[in-house]
């Protein structure tokens, strides 16, 4: 199957502000997140989908592969416009934040695989919550599982309830609990389809949108990894990642 990464790359940003383009390392975080994700294997190419010239031309300045694209609600609304127009005989679409530059390849690998192998018409990861802060965060994103290892619904709820254990001891051992990873694996045609359909209830409740895909009847199929990227959303999350950098030189 053939599969191109997508990024789709957006100069806004609230927290910290035209983040894509900072360049503290040597390298804006745009060509370090590309670079980095040009290492996966199972990849045959990767895109950067800009909202506008000025990330397109610092896209095409470091030598990536760059599509011009219009408004969207969404980064997969944006990765489906690409796919439509540019990548015709794209088999698989992988949405890889722009922002994540320490995502390891070897796990967009295994999200290529997981939708190869399963059948199903997305792909995801997850990774064990072992924190009470993370469970309790609206902002960490919770999946539910079946046996299959897809997925049955995810919430910013802590989901599965637990009703008669000790909630930090199950932290502390197997824990029933997975945090959502954000970034997708799509089967081509189902992306498109998808980005057709309106907002489904569940989505617009949790403010989630993989829940439209779940509710249209997908299968999602979960990846377990056992650690994560660290997204770049604050100065301090930047000046981390760029002392990390120099650590690493």
């Amino acid at each position: 199957m053939n599969a191109v990464g997508v990024i789709p790359a957006r100069l806004a940003s609230t927290r910290l502000p035209r983040k894509l383009l900072l360049a503290e390392t040597g390298k804006t975080l745009l060509q370090a997140t590309w670079e980095n994700a040009c290492r996966a294997t199972s990849l045959s190419d990767v895109i950067i989908a800009a909202d506008g010239p000025e990330i397109a031309a610092a896209a095409k300045a470091f030598g990536a592969r760059c599509v011009l694209t219009g408004e969207h609600p969404s980064g997969a609304d944006r990765i489906a416009e690409v796919a439509r127009t540019h990548l015709p005989d794209a088999d698989l679409l992988v949405n890889i934040q722009g922002d994540e530059p320490e995502l390891d390849p070897a796990q967009i690998d295994l999200l290529v695989r997981a939708i190869s192998d399963s059948g199903s018409e997305i792909a995801t990861l997850g990774t064990p919550i072992r924190s009470r802060g993370e469970l309790d965060s609206p902002n960490c994103v919770k999946i539910a599982l079946g046996d299959d290892g897809r997925a049955i619904y995810f919430s910013r709820s802590p989901i599965p309830f637990v009703r008669d254990a000790n909630i930090d001891e199950l932290l502390a051992g197997e824990t029933p609990w997975l945090l959502h990873l954000g970034v997708y694996a799509y089967r081509r045609d189902f992306l498109l389809r998808l980005t057709q359909l309106p907002p489904s209830r569940l989505e617009k409740l949790e403010k989630l949108e993989q829940l439209r895909a779940l509710e249209a009847g997908a299968a999602i199929q979960v990846a377990i990894v056992e650690h994560r990227a660290v997204g770049i959303d604050t100065p301090e999350d930047y000046a981390q990642f760029v002392a990390r950098q120099r650590r690493a030189a």
